[in-house]
């Protein structure tokens, strides 16, 4: 981790733009309704999406899959397409820095009962337009706004 923070911030000094990866946990209710989970930030506990850096030798779907694992303990299916991006300023520990993040659609299969950051984080299953109104990041909150997911084909 100290490493990765090391090049972020060797990047941004050097103008390049800093990239992450997302996932939108959702899963359709009982109602057929789409809902999504977010999680609390570790350190301010805020309601974010899952997301991290990208991974040596992984594709961003599968490193946005990873996270949600070890983030918000689910299990699925990332959609092959991003479903957007947004952009923040990611606190340093004596700098901000902007970092855009390409984010995807799990469908979740699993939820587990404990998971890698479960005594550092909390989640929630929102409906989108409740979980757009808690997220701070614009474009994350207009993105969960206007969530489109695909739906089952009838059997």
């Amino acid at each position: 981790m100290a490493a990765t923070k090391k090049k972020v911030v060797r990047k941004a000094k050097e103008g390049e733009r800093i990239r992450q990866v997302a996932a939108i946990p959702f899963r359709l209710n009982e109602r057929g309704d789409i809902e999504v989970m977010l999680v609390t930030s570790r350190t301010t506990k805020r309601f974010i999406v899952p997301k991290g850096w990208p991974m040596k030798g992984k594709s961003g779907r599968k490193a946005a899959t990873i996270e949600a694992q070890e983030e918000a303990g689910v299990l699925g299916k990332t959609l092959k397409e991003p479903a957007g991006t947004y952009s923040y300023w990611k606190r340093l520990t004596n700098r901000f820095v902007r970092v855009d993040v390409v984010v995807y659609l799990l469908a979740v299969t699993e939820e587990l009962a404990s998971w890698q950051e479960a005594k550092r984080r909390q989640r929630a299953w929102l409906a989108p337009e409740d979980a757009a109104m808690l997220i701070d990041e614009p474009d994350l909150s207009t993105l969960l706004k206007n969530l489109k997911v695909p739906q089952p084909a009838p059997a």
